[in-house]
């Protein structure tokens, strides 16, 4: 927060002149305040008291210029802000913080990583699972054809009681393999289903 003025030139000049002036006497301690600013090293600076019994000299005796004239040129002094240093507990309380922070990130991250599975072995095991896997795939659609090839030949066969027309026979059983096949798609997709649907 400011408390002084930097002065400027008009401000050294006209107080110089006041202080050379003996016509008017000016308080002792008044006398000392302005001298002090003026031997100042750069930036002279003037303190708000000082600011204030300056004012209230040249109202009293009456002076032709007041202090906002003298202060055109100066500027408010404004000291450089001093950081106050951090309290250690407060800066541990802030790590500790951060770290647990960052361990909670990290676990949010890799909570779907079972350590458990991972081995030196791990994608034989992978590759083992998968064969296993596309070995059922193909037993079921070798199954699936086996049975719809048998429904189809069994109703071929048969129908030679019911029709003796050759059309008719093969319409019967490719209806017969159709009702099979779709039951056995049925069951499949049921199945499947069961196995995708456990945890």
């Amino acid at each position: 927060m400011a408390s002084a003025f930097v002065v400027g030139d008009r401000f050294k000049d006209k107080v110089a002149e006041l202080l050379e002036n003996s016509d008017s006497p000016m308080p002792q301690h008044l006398r000392q305040e302005l001298e002090k600013t003026l031997e100042k090293a750069e930036p002279k600076t003037l303190s708000f008291g000082t600011a204030r019994r300056l004012k209230k000299y040249l109202q009293e005796k009456g002076h032709p210029y007041f202090l906002h004239e003298l202060l055109e040129d100066s500027s408010l002094h404004l000291p450089e802000f001093v950081k106050p240093p951090r309290n250690p507990e407060l800066v541990a309380r802030l790590k500790k913080i951060e770290a647990k922070l960052a361990n909670e990130e990290y676990n949010r991250i890799t909570r779907n990583v079972n350590t458990q599975e991972l081995s030196h072995s791990g994608v034989l095991a992978d590759i083992g699972l998968q064969v296993r896997s596309a070995k059922a795939m193909v037993v079921t659609v070798f199954n699936f054809l086996v049975t719809v090839v048998a429904a189809f030949a069994c109703s071929y066969m048969g129908s030679q009681y019911l029709f003796t027309d050759t059309s008719a026979r093969v319409i019967s059983a490719v209806i017969a393999a159709s009702v099979v096949g779709l039951a056995e798609l049925y069951v499949l997709v049921r199945t499947m289903e069961g196995e995708l649907g456990e945890p």
